[in-house]
């Protein structure tokens, strides 16, 4: 019993270190929430510690979306005709979802260093900006109201 518990441990810390070390997190674990979690009270805060939403060296992001669509949906952004130069101004490609998706858009209200992180939460429906590669969408860039 005590070796399992020494081997989940060492497996606990291997796992944060592999995300501290930048371990690249994918749209759908960073935005997508489909269906929507049943969380009645502090939406942004509970998803936001759920799944480790943080900025550079564990700051508090100023802001975070959540899609509330099915994946296959968010994909097929990737084929919209509405394709634009990112905001970045980089040679990047973004391309614009053609239908508004549910979202829920929290945005920082106190804190500055993760997990001490808390959120106002707004419900919306809006268009989505993502970056795509030849598997789907990449990043999450903006929404449009």
């Amino acid at each position: 019993m005590i070796l399992m518990v020494i081997i989940y441990l060492i497996f606990l810390f291997w796992e944060n270190e592999q995300n501290e070390e930048g371990e690249a997190y994918t749209i759908e674990q960073l935005h997508v929430d489909y269906p929507q979690s049943d969380v009645p009270v502090r939406y942004c805060n509970h998803m936001v510690l759920q799944r480790v939403i943080r900025g550079p060296d564990n700051t508090c992001k100023m802001d975070h979306v959540f899609i509330h669509e099915r994946p296959r949906n968010i994909n097929s952004v990737c084929t919209s005709p509405k394709m634009m130069t990112c905001q970045n101004h980089s040679a990047t490609l973004c391309f614009q979802s053609l239908t508004k998706f549910k979202m829920t858009v929290c945005q920082l209200i106190e804190g500055t260093r993760y997990p001490a992180c808390r959120y106002h939460t707004s419900s919306m429906d809006g268009f989505i900006v993502v970056t795509c590669d030849n598997m789907g969408p990449v990043t999450f860039q903006r929404y449009i109201k």
